[in-house]
């Protein structure tokens, strides 16, 4: 058995589902600290109930620095770096590679001892590229070790002064707690975020480097669902802010608030794929 365990807002929410041998099992424990009336969460998700909109599987990657034309920019709509690794923009081999239908974000120091590293918008500043309002989206990888790195899979949105920007962090990892990850969910506006979370989702310490595992999140009108593996370990209340059109967004970042002494030179994230998709209904 693997075990989850979950925390939102100041409590945390118990569900425990039952599998078969070989099946991954999910327990969320906690306290009566929770919300009185938690959102309705489905412990799955069913992809079958659901049409690929956007597939990316990374035999080969079109990135540029900021667009237009190619599937992926270099760096955030809103022209923003985060943490104390520099995104930069891509070469040939750096930060980005692809091989065998894998693409690898390298994270090395520069001549200087900078530490540089990629992100992967779906999305240009004028939003030309992939957006997407509700549905399903997901992140296949294996996250790199050691204290000082965090790798995320998140998505973003453009936003308008004045007005909430939804933000949703599907995964955030720190290396300094090899086992857990953080999902939040955030509305911005002019500078300042509306929270919701962190859950602390846990896992084996370590097995979040040893293999490949699915990140996804459902957006949908009342409930923003986060999975792990295919299966539900938060869940947040939605609103009309969060359907705004959101762009997929990979990074592996350093820092993130914590020191990165000691990080170890030349950090990888692996990506399988990443996809999206959207309920039949909706369409």
């Amino acid at each position: 058995m693997i075990r989850y365990q979950g925390c939102i807002g100041r409590g945390f929410r118990s569900v425990v589902s039952a599998a078969p041998a070989g099946v991954l099992l999910v327990a969320l424990t906690g306290t009566a600290a929770c919300s009185a009336a938690p959102p309705k969460c489905a412990p799955t998700i069913d992809l079958r109930r659901y049409d690929k909109t956007f597939d990316e599987p990374f035999d080969t990657l079109d990135v540029s620095a900021r667009g237009p034309g190619t599937r992926w920019t270099a760096h955030t709509p809103w022209n923003g770096d985060f943490g104390e690794s520099k995104f930069v923009d891509p070469e040939p081999g750096f930060p980005f590679s692809t091989a065998g239908g894998l693409l690898t974000i390298h994270m090395k120091r520069d001549a200087q001892g900078k530490w540089r590293s990629g992100l992967l918008s779906s999305s240009d500043s004028k939003g030309q590229g992939f957006m997407q309002r509700t549905g399903y989206f997901e992140m296949r990888a294996q996250l790199p070790e050691g204290k000082g790195v965090w790798p995320a899979f998140w998505l973003g949105s453009i936003g308008t002064p004045g007005k909430p920007s939804p933000e949703i962090d599907v995964l955030e990892h720190y290396g300094r707690a090899p086992g857990t990850f953080l999902s939040t969910t955030h509305l911005w506006t002019d500078g300042k975020s509306k929270d919701q979370g962190p859950v602390v989702v846990r896992v084996p310490p370590g097995s979040l480097y040893q293999a490949m595992h699915r990140y996804g999140v459902s957006v949908e009108a009342d409930v923003i669902n986060i999975f792990l593996d295919g299966r539900s370990v938060a869940c947040f209340p939605s609103s009309p802010a969060y359907l705004q059109p959101k762009m997929l967004l990979i990074n592996l970042g350093a820092g993130g608030g914590w020191p990165i002494d000691g990080m170890p030179d030349d950090r990888e994230m692996k990506v399988d794929y990443v996809r999206a998709y959207v309920r039949r209904s909706e369409r």
